[in-house]
């Protein structure tokens, strides 16, 4: 915190002492368990990028034994798939005129130090919900989405369920009028989440797991408690409690941050400009970067006339990829939260059955 008022010491007569601001204490999305750490993200690599193998679930060739037929049964061929993933490295510096805490009483750069974890997580955070901005981009590029329960996705298909499309919710919504939103409230009781279970049933079909996150907006979580849908038992999960709605099948993480817009998009309704997004547990992975010089102190003794003045800079850095999914994007340098979030960075490498990411766009 860089206190360079030349006027302060006005300041400092009106008030007897600093008070801080509190951080807001919210579900961040990086210490949730729909991330997880991987052994095999290794970040020691001389490149900005690095590589995942690993075995792709058998195609297995059942043979009916015999006792009368000698001919050798057929083997069941083992493969394996590599997967690209991006280094992200982040800095946060601040500067204090050495002698500005004669007129203060206040050292700026102590500050700076007590706060920069809480700086750290909340920056990570929303590296993680830009990849997942990223990743429903990247499938809604592809083409139509998943528009009933017999929908799989190919190479031709998204890996992604618009509630205004035509399909298993109706008719494709034109307008206003007849634009359909995430929970219904024009149904009773608990059929206002129907469209919410019918597109998780259209994409897990039967692997569905036993519960999900569900990352979602301030809207959204008014009509589910609007709705009298939000249980009154909550989960605890780690050292967090979330709300939950049908038992515990969803819990529920709120985010002010804009979730994307896709509506622009030829294979997402226009009336669809929201999104809310579906996590199964251990979707994705996440490894911080051993820095160089993590935190790095700077000294100018002539600055200001002799007063001096100093330096902080704390640098981190991580990777944080959505499992299922190739990097894409740049390999020269490192990703920014922009290029987390664009559709060209991502390109789906696994079955879809095996996603554990699925978009929802409605209105």
């Amino acid at each position: 915190m860089a206190i360079t008022n030349t006027n302060f010491q006005n300041v400092a007569l009106a008030i007897s002492s600093y008070a801080q601001e509190r951080w807001t204490e919210e579900k961040r999305i990086n210490s949730t368990g729909m991330v997880t750490g991987s052994a095999d993200i290794d970040t020691s690599r001389e490149s900005f990028t690095g590589q995942m193998r690993w075995y792709k679930p058998l195609d297995a060739t059942v043979n009916i034994a015999s006792l009368s037929n000698a001919a050798d049964g057929s083997y069941t061929e083992i493969s394996t798939d590599i997967a690209n993933y991006i280094k992200s490295a982040r800095t946060i510096g601040s500067k204090q005129v050495n002698l500005q805490r004669i007129i203060s009483q206040q050292d700026g750069l102590a500050y700076f130090a007590r706060s920069f974890a809480e700086s750290r997580a909340q920056d990570e955070h929303a590296a993680i919900l830009a990849a997942l901005k990223g990743v429903a981009a990247s499938e809604a590029a592809v083409g139509a989405g998943i528009v009933g329960f017999d929908t799989i996705p190919d190479n031709d298909t998204g890996a992604f369920i618009d509630v205004n499309s035509n399909g298993a919710f109706g008719a494709a919504a034109t307008g206003e009028n007849d634009e359909r939103k995430l929970i219904d409230s024009g149904a009773t009781g608990a059929a206002r989440g129907e469209r919410l279970f019918r597109a998780m049933g259209m994409f897990y079909k039967d692997y569905e797991p036993d519960y999900v996150y569900m990352i979602t907006s301030p809207e959204i979580m008014a009509d589910l408690r609007a709705a009298n849908l939000v249980d009154e038992d909550r989960i605890q999960d780690g050292n967090m409690t979330f709300q939950t709605i049908f038992g515990g099948k969803f819990r529920l993480l709120m985010t002010r941050a804009a979730q994307g817009d896709l509506s622009a998009g030829a294979n997402v309704n226009a009336q669809s400009n929201k999104t809310t997004f579906l996590v199964k547990p251990n979707s994705i992975a996440f490894a911080e970067i051993p820095m160089p010089v993590a935190t790095e102190v700077d000294r100018d003794a002539a600055a200001y006339a002799g007063g001096g003045s100093t330096d902080i800079w704390y640098r981190y850095g991580f990777v944080a990829h959505p499992l299922g999914y190739d990097w894409a994007g740049s390999t020269s340098a490192f990703a920014s939260n922009t290029t987390l979030a664009a559709a060209a960075s991502w390109n789906r490498k696994v079955d879809p059955l095996n996603l554990g990411i699925l978009p929802i766009f409605h209105s």
